[in-house]
């Protein structure tokens, strides 16, 4: 089983071939497959790539499934003795994708 561990924006990932995903929202149509080169660790059958601080041999290629709203998280601020209390929450947007292949670029 190989794997790679992906930088997308800013949250570090580990993906898996043909394995669903959520992460922070892309700003991409539908249906359309993107490349991810900011690879941070590449492991295929015991051979390990780490790099420094970008892998430029490897290529994770996904495709969008959907865009989502995530669960509410609630943000609770409080100051004892004060009075002082507030309570917000949001939903994150997300996008789910699926990983369709982890390529490795001819020459290495």
């Amino acid at each position: 089983m190989n794997y790679a561990i992906v930088n997308i924006q800013g949250k570090q990932l580990k993906l898996t071939e043909n394995k669903y995903v959520y992460v922070p929202h892309i700003s991409i149509n539908l249906k359309e497959k993107i490349f991810l080169n900011e690879v941070l660790f590449f492991y295929e059958d015991g051979s390990i790539k780490i790099g420094d601080p970008f892998l430029k041999d490897v290529n994770v290629q996904v495709k969008i499934l959907e865009h989502i709203k995530g669960k509410k998280i609630i943000i609770f601020k409080k100051k004892r003795r004060k009075g002082y209390k507030v309570k917000n929450g949001f939903r994150p947007f997300l996008t789910k994708i699926q990983v369709i292949s982890i390529k490795i670029k001819n020459g290495s």
